[in-house]
């Protein structure tokens, strides 16, 4: 039965997160395409903006697809979970919850993402595990990644707090006509 379980939420989840990644590149399923999504990234900080969305949406669905099909294990859910670290980070000042577009959703994902990494895929894939020392090296290389992006955009947010400090402070300083 545990392996039924996880099947189930390796291909739920997997497919899920695959039709969101080609909803950012290719704009399949109502997505809004690499152009629109990569203007959306460069907004939030993430430049550029298109190689950004590029990134992340090959992520979720490369990831995606690797986690539905067990192939590689646990690869899918790694490069999810990096995603969705970078995602909930991105997400972060707009608060926890997802009807303010918040966090909820990425943090959800990325917590789903840890438990099939810890959990493993069960026997039902169709591919192999990956060799330890390529996921240890899968797992160095997509931290560093994910710290990159996040660090990018706390600049950014930091810049952008600083120069609406600035105009606000010029605002008040102009005497009145």
């Amino acid at each position: 039965m545990r392996h039924v379980g996880l099947l189930v939420a390796r291909v739920v989840f997997g497919g899920y997160l695959f039709v969101h990644g080609t909803q950012k590149l290719f704009g399949w399923f109502g997505g809004s395409g690499l152009e629109a999504t990569g203007a959306g990234f460069e907004r939030r900080g993430m430049r550029p903006g298109k190689v950004m969305a590029a990134l992340a949406g090959a992520s979720e669905a490369g990831g995606g697809l690797l986690t539905a099909t067990g192939i590689a294990d646990p690869l899918g859910p790694l490069i999810i979970a990096g995603t969705m670290a970078v995602a909930s980070a991105t997400h972060r000042e707009q608060g926890p919850l997802a009807k303010d577009r918040g966090y909820e959703l990425p943090l959800i994902n990325l917590a789903m993402a840890v438990a099939l990494m810890s959990a493993g895929t069960g026997v039902l894939r169709l591919g192999p595990h990956l060799a330890r020392s390529v996921t240890r090296k899968a797992v160095l290389g997509g931290t560093l990644l994910a710290s990159i992006a996040i660090a990018q955009q706390l600049r950014e947010s930091r810049t952008r707090a600083r120069m609406d400090s600035a105009t606000a402070d010029s605002t008040v300083a102009q005497p009145a006509s």
